[in-house]
């Protein structure tokens, strides 16, 4: 892991806390936050965020600052958006996109 994504990583589980329904998983070099076994947010090696949103809230979170489709391996992956780092050096901006991602994996059925 780069010292980016270790960074984001160490502040997204201060901001998550020690909620029993959010785990760990290894997954694309690095690690994803699931909530229920679904996944909720990541870092990227180079401190970008990947928000899970959904499809209903996914024009919405693409309208805030920093937020870009998420293209992963050339295919745009509808319900995720990227996040740069500059739009999340603030812990509350990085807290709104966890309760945002939240708000859509929540309601989905547990894994």
């Amino acid at each position: 892991m780069t010292e980016e994504r270790d960074a984001l990583a160490d502040r997204i589980r201060t901001i998550i806390g020690d909620d029993p329904n959010v785990t760990e998983k290894k997954m694309f070099g690095g690690v994803a936050f699931m909530l229920n076994g679904n996944m909720l947010v990541g870092p990227h090696k180079d401190g970008t965020l990947m928000a899970r949103v959904g499809p209903d809230l996914y024009e919405e979170a693409l309208t805030r600052p920093g937020a870009s489709v998420m293209d992963f391996t050339g295919k745009v992956m509808k319900g995720f958006i990227h996040v740069a780092p500059d739009a999340i050096e603030e812990d509350k901006a990085l807290a709104d996109w966890i309760a945002l991602s939240t708000q859509f994996v929540g309601a989905l059925p547990a894994k």
